[in-house]
């Protein structure tokens, strides 16, 4: 009996290319939907060139494939209820719906998954911020449309106030209090809807809002890691999670609290291509595809390093010095500033020495 599906994937950027490869050592077919011809995916699949939220594309797509899935949740969920057939796109797209808006994505965090997040309020309007009290801290953000950091004002000050107003009239935002937390981590978990597998704890560090470098696992406390792992978990569970998600979280002294969720392979779990026995892309097509999902085991301590367009001559001079380092280039024709453009994984017991490319 020939188990082999057509799995699609709406994004052909890294993680559709990534997820493809792991697909097809599996042993299935891809097609990726993408607005680029030459987008990275279309080195290890065929390609449906059209915008993500193009009906008969999308229609397209979902009849040449047994299965669907997402690489990145800027995809249209009411474009895509308009074609899936049932059970076709296991991630559902409420999961895409709660991730799309901060508003939605706190109250699901705080009220039915039950986790510590920041204190913040919905802010609709600049009215909304009249009362602020500005010897505290906060970050105003968009509900819709952010990442990288873009879509963000920090709030110290009357000065800082006066764009946030004008940020606030133009569209719907979070406030949140600023946590002054030790480090930044995330947990990947993958699901088939009934079992769940999750990673190692990560330890990152960004450099102007984009992810440099990746410590696995984590430089904290087995308390601490336990305590993220199973936040990880129960929002799994609560979601019925098919595939992977990362949750990004904060540590402080002595808690975890949860910052966002993205449904879908991360960058933080670029890593567990080499140092896991599974890769985050396995078990997110193990994931969607229903397949039972193993226990994760880490080979050893290592370190991810992101590849920005102006850091393309550093890491390749790096990767020559360094033999041992696994170099990931993700076939991006245009080395633009701050655009990934691959990433290097190196084993390292001590990961201070592993310098980010910045």
């Amino acid at each position: 009996m020939n188990s082999s599906k057509t799995i699609g994937i709406i994004g052909g950027g890294q993680l559709g290319q990534m997820m493809a490869i792991s697909a097809i050592y599996l042993g299935h077919k891809v097609i990726t939907l993408d607005p680029v011809a030459d987008c990275p995916a279309s080195r290890v699949s065929d390609v449906i060139v059209a915008p993500y939220d193009d009906v008969a594309a999308l229609t397209d797509l979902a009849q040449r494939c047994d299965v669907l899935t997402y690489e990145f949740e800027n995809v249209n969920a009411d474009s895509l209820d308009a074609v899936i057939k049932e059970d076709q796109l296991p991630q559902g797209t409420d999961l895409l719906r709660i991730s799309q808006n901060r508003i939605f994505e706190k109250a699901f965090l705080a009220n039915k998954a039950k986790v510590t997040v920041a204190p913040y309020k919905v802010v609709k309007s600049a009215a909304d911020l009249d009362d602020i009290d500005l010897s505290k801290k906060y970050v105003l953000k968009t509900a819709t449309g952010g990442y990288d950091g873009h879509g963000q004002i920090v709030l110290t000050s009357e000065e800082d106030l006066v764009a946030a107003r004008k940020m606030a009239s133009a569209a719907p935002c979070v406030l949140e209090e600023f946590l002054a937390f030790d480090l930044e981590v995330s947990v990947i978990v993958s699901g088939n809807q009934t079992e769940f597998t999750v990673f190692p704890v990560q330890e990152n560090s960004h450099r102007q809002n984009i992810l440099a470098k990746t410590i696995v696992p984590a430089r904290i406390s087995d308390e601490l890691a336990n305590k993220a792992k199973k936040i990880a978990l129960a929002i799994a569970q609560q979601l019925k999670l098919a595939g992977t998600l990362c949750v990004e979280m904060f540590v402080t002294s002595d808690d975890i609290v949860v910052n966002e969720i993205a449904p879908r392979p991360h960058n933080s779990g670029h890593y567990s291509i080499e140092a896991c026995d599974f890769s985050q892309f396995d078990t997110h097509i193990l994931g969607v595809l229903g397949l039972p999902l193993p226990a994760i085991h880490l080979h050893a301590p290592a370190v991810m390093l992101n590849i920005l367009g102006q850091h393309m001559d550093q890491a390749l001079a790096y990767c020559r010095k360094n033999p041992s380092a696994h170099l990931h280039l993700y076939g991006k024709l245009e080395a633009k500033h701050n655009r990934k453009m691959g990433h290097v994984t190196v084993f390292a017991e001590d990961a201070d020495k592993v310098k980010a490319f910045c």
